[in-house]
């Protein structure tokens, strides 16, 4: 983030190798994507409370009632947890993802044991 403008300054203004203002804010804007994107892709996150969920993924943030989530699903090969919707949808989880190993095992056993705490349906009574 601190590079980016430094880099756009410190680049040769004259010669045949001069980069111009439109080249300078082209870099520019390049690397506020990049850090956009780094810092949407570093606040993915799975955050409950005692209402709901709110899943903050890549371009979403959804915030989603206990009684819409049917049941949570990891492993067989799927890269993050995928939360079963009561309207027949699937939503991921990109905050509990399969390549944290052990914490995303338990990070998904402890979001199925609060979606089954928070579900109630009148078979439970």
């Amino acid at each position: 983030m601190v590079l980016t403008p430094v880099l756009a300054i410190a680049l040769p203004t004259d010669g045949s190798n001069a980069f111009a203002l439109p080249d300078r804010l082209g870099i520019l804007a390049v690397g506020a994507a990049i850090v956009a994107f780094l810092w949407r892709q570093a606040s993915v996150s799975a955050v409950p409370d005692a209402d709901g969920l709110t899943v903050r993924n890549l371009v979403f943030t959804r915030r989603l009632a206990w009684a819409e989530i049917v049941s949570v699903r990891f492993g067989s090969g799927r890269p993050w947890v995928q939360l079963d919707l009561a309207d027949g949808d699937t939503l991921a989880v990109m905050g509990v993802q399969e390549s944290d190993g052990a914490r995303a095992v338990d990070e998904s056993r402890r979001l199925a044991t609060l979606v089954a705490l928070h579900t109630h349906v009148e078979r439970d009574s």
